[in-house]
């Protein structure tokens, strides 16, 4: 499967019949729909308009040139608006006053750290901007691509990295948030810290690569496969040379997640089928899942997902000084929250999305809301809630626009436990000296557990 594997015709009839044959009912995208991508729609299907009080722009194309004094990423990314103030910034005092715009985390952070959680709040830039291609494609399958066997499926006929512009359902706002582009297959390093309350951190240095099969960037790789992942620990001496190696399906029900752990020390790897839903990885302090993987990541089948509807609200979003390379960890990380000095938070339009876990089934997280942007379909906020009913963790994840790939994703991810006092935070990249790679090659027979040990140290 590749995104341009059929035209939108010959793909529409192939779901069709699919379809009819499963029972299940259609839900891409009409004619109608369809025509509206580019037009009152941006390509990827967010409104193109500003909103009636002006304080959200219209989306006029993003930000698609660096802007001066960029090097390289090597180099660190430029800050484009780095002459900007905050606009205002919340803290306890005031939070009341913008509540409508904040979700129930935030209020709950802003309530448990009222002087040091702050949200800076600055200017709103839609610098969301992709390629022509993936413009092209989420139009070509807009009306191809449909959910199977209860939503945790995607067909195969053909999609892109919107398989659902215009959403029906939770479950197709998440596969978005899946699907959406990352550049193509990557290679990333960067950082996690497990934060206590009093500030102390250790750092686990990942060393991750990402496959999809849908890029077309993946030789010897099945049809049905959304992504190879493997994931190698650097530091600390403890767990260096550790490997996860996850084998991820278009359809996790049929095909559930296949997964391998490689344990350095005794240089010996075992499928590991407990590596999804809420198991926490080592170097994690049990303060992450493993579906929280790229903020979401996995099947769907153990919840009830439901659509809230869009608001606006304030979210983590153009993070350049969060991911400043000139600064270090010990800036960022001070007891209690992250140093929000560094944070930046813009009024956007997100998808609210929940999920309930259904009777029978077992998470250590009985609801969860997902604030979803809807310029890129990421997750941008999550509340987690125990299976009480209370509030209990906080994620962020603050987003960047890579001018130089003409992509946006994570470039830091806390999860505050909101009863402890601690959290972690992933994807950071301050420290760390190489840069992201995107756009590259990789071989399925070599993502597979055997030739693991030959990568080990």
């Amino acid at each position: 499967m590749k995104y341009n594997k059929l035209n939108s015709k010959v793909a529409t009839f192939i779901t069709a019949i699919m379809l009819a044959a499963s029972g299940t009912a259609l839900a891409a995208a009409t004619p109608d729909e369809v025509a509206r991508l580019g037009a009152d729609l941006t390509p990827m299907g967010a409104e193109k308009s500003g909103n009636a009080a002006g304080t959200i722009p219209a989306w006029d194309g993003g930000l698609t040139k660096a802007p001066a004094g960029f090097i390289n990423a090597e180099s660190g990314y430029v800050n484009p608006y780095k002459d900007e103030k905050p606009l205002f910034v919340i803290n306890g005092s005031n939070a009341a006053q913008y509540k409508d715009q904040l979700t129930a985390g935030h209020q709950a952070m802003l309530a448990k750290y009222p002087n040091t959680y702050t949200l800076p709040v600055y200017a709103t830039h839609r610098t969301a901007a992709y390629s022509q291609k993936i413009y092209d494609d989420v139009k070509t399958f807009a009306g191809a691509t449909n959910l199977i066997d209860g939503g945790n499926g995607v067909t195969e006929s053909g999609t892109s990295t919107v398989p659902f512009p215009f959403p029906k359902s939770g479950q197709e706002i998440m596969w978005n948030h899946t699907f959406r582009w990352k550049g193509g297959n990557s290679h990333r390093v960067y950082d996690g810290m497990p934060v206590q309350p009093n500030g102390n951190f250790y750092k686990v240095r990942w060393d991750e690569e990402w496959y999809s099969p849908l890029t077309g960037g993946v030789t010897n790789a099945k049809d049905d496969m959304l992504a190879y992942i493997l994931i190698t620990a650097k530091e600390p001496a403890t767990l260096a040379g550790t490997m996860f190696l996850v084998h991820d399906a278009i359809n996790q029900v049929t095909t559930p997640r296949k997964a391998w752990i490689y344990n350095a020390g005794q240089r010996r790897g075992r499928r590991a089928p407990e590596l999804g839903y809420d198991f926490s990885p080592d170097g994690t302090d049990a303060l992450r899942c493993a579906d929280q993987y790229d903020a979401w990541a996995g099947a769907t089948d153990r919840y009830d997902w439901n659509i809230v509807g869009k608001k606006e609200m304030y979210i983590p979003y153009n993070a350049y000084d969060l991911a400043d390379t000139s600064l270090t960890y010990a800036q960022i990380f001070k007891p209690g929250p992250l140093n929000q000095e560094y944070s930046r938070y813009e009024l956007h339009r997100v998808w609210v999305v929940e999920a309930n876990l259904k009777d029978g089934e077992r998470h250590i997280f009985g609801k969860r809301t997902f604030y979803i942007d809807e310029d890129t379909w990421s997750v941008t906020v999550a509340d987690n809630y125990d299976t009480r009913g209370d509030l209990w963790r906080v994620e962020e994840n603050h987003l960047m626009n890579f001018y130089d790939s003409a992509l946006t994703w994570t470039v830091g991810s806390p999860q505050y436990d909101l009863n402890s006092g601690a959290y972690i935070h992933l994807y950071a990249l301050n420290e760390v000296k190489e840069a992201i790679k995107f756009g590259i090659k990789g071989d399925a027979k070599q993502l597979q557990p055997r030739p693991l040990k030959r990568r080990g140290f």
